[in-house]
This record gives C-alpha cells, sequence and structure tokens, in this order.
C-alpha cells in the first residue's frame, strides 16, 4: 500500500470521527459537511506534499 493511500485513509477516520462526534454534540449537518470537506482538502494537501517524488534538476547529477 502506498504513503499516499495511507494518508487518506487516515485522514478519512480523522474527519468521519470528527463528523461523528460534531454530530452528537448536535451541530447542524451543513456544518458538518463544510468540515468534512475542508479536513479531506487539508489531508489531501497534506498527503501529496509528503509523498510526492522530488524532481531532479539538471545540476542533480
Amino acid at each position: 500500500m502506498s504513503n499516499f493511500a495511507i494518508y487518506s485513509m487516515g485522514t478519512l477516520l480523522v474527519a468521519g470521527g470528527l463528523a461523528w462526534a460534531a454530530f452528537k454534540l448536535g451541530a447542524a449537518p451543513v456544518w458538518i459537511t463544510i468540515g468534512v470537506i475542508i479536513i479531506t482538502g487539508l489531508g489531501i494537501m497534506s498527503a501529496v506534499s509528503k509523498t510526492r517524488q522530488k524532481e531532479k534538476s539538471d545540476t542533480d547529477k
């Protein structure tokens, strides 16, 4: 399994847990959805930045 997939699964687990907690606390579903979208976006950005391969330049020989 790739590191990106592991980061993504972790992000979804955190987003799901926070959404469940917000639901139990009585938050409106629209705010829960907005929060999950934001957390998922941040997780994807983090996963891409942590797992992307560095490009070799002409000076890296």
